[in-house]
């Protein structure tokens, strides 16, 4: 089984890294032929509990022929343009909601796959990434897409992975986390752990949460546990993590607030559900973006 990683980010420099690492066939691809160019030639410097690791990648600027499974880490923006191959199933790792109703739309449903990932990792600089936390990874067919090939290469490089036959709800609970740690980490120019030391944030937290967990209700989906708790719990165990929101405001880039706080307030909107809070960290990144 060949696999395509699309995108050099944090997350596809790790999933390409390790499994490049137990021996896959993988092939990382990136927009910038430049910058392929030089991950080619130097590869992924991969920081984690082993220590530092130099690992060759191949990497390219399109999807060669002949893969079987095409990973999508790029931001939610880059959703609408990708160039993808038809012939081969894709999964979407990708922050936010929106991507898979986008990738449905170009490229149909038969070959999609949903996936979401808790995996912690920081690009420290271009082609260098570092494994802050191990987290989880559930995958579920959108419609009728296998899953067996994506859960094999997950697992065998050493990812924890389950599957699911609800996509939407567990994308929703990533969204409903995002919501909360990722604008507010963004904003104060902290790691996620700081927000539970600090009475106001965490507090902020909580009602980012509970706004999010409204609307989600209105689509239809309903958590057993308290969504609270959850986002409180995933940032203890990436107490160290920077979010990529945060990553992305520092270096001058921009963010994916539109796909998660603004996914949220257009969808709100749609039940007539007020979200006064996440519509002012909205407008404070959307702000930050623009300096």
């Amino acid at each position: 089984m060949r696999i395509a990683v699309i995108g050099p980010g944090a997350i596809g420099c790790l999933l390409a890294a390790r499994m490049q690492l137990v021996g896959m066939d993988v092939v990382l691809v990136d927009h910038s032929a430049e910058r392929a160019k030089r991950l080619q030639a130097r590869g992924i410097t991969l920081e984690d509990s082993n220590g530092r690791r130099e690992v060759p990648v191949a990497c390219v600027s399109s999807v060669p022929s002949g893969v079987s499974l095409q990973i999508v880490a790029v931001k939610s923006y880059h959703t609408s343009s990708l160039a993808l191959r038809d012939d081969a199933q894709i999964l979407s790792v990708q922050n936010g909601l929106g991507n898979i109703e986008t990738l449905c739309d170009r490229f149909g449903s038969e070959l999609l796959l949903c996936g979401v990932t808790s995996e912690a990792a920081t690009l420290e600089a271009e082609g260098h990434v570092r494994h802050a936390a191990s987290g989880e990874t559930i995958i579920g067919s959108w419609t009728t897409a296998d899953t067996a090939n994506s859960m094999q290469a997950f697992q065998k490089a050493g990812f924890r992975a389950e599957t699911t036959e609800s996509p939407g709800q567990a994308l929703w609970g990533k969204v409903i986390v995002n919501a909360g740690i990722n604008p507010l980490t963004a904003m104060v120019d902290i790691p996620n752990g700081r927000l539970l030391e600090i009475s106001e944030l965490r507090a902020l937290l909580r009602t980012l949460i509970v706004e999010a967990v409204k609307v989600a209700a209105t689509e239809g989906y309903r958590f057993e546990k308290s969504m609270v708790e959850y986002a409180e719990d995933v940032c203890r165990a990436t107490a160290t993590n920077i979010s990529s929101m945060l990553q992305d405001i520092r270096a001058n880039r921009q963010t994916e607030i539109e796909a998660i706080s603004g996914e949220i307030l257009r969808r709100a909107e749609l039940a007539s559900l007020p979200c006064p809070r996440t519509r002012v960290v909205y407008q404070l990144i959307k702000g930050m973006e623009q300096r």
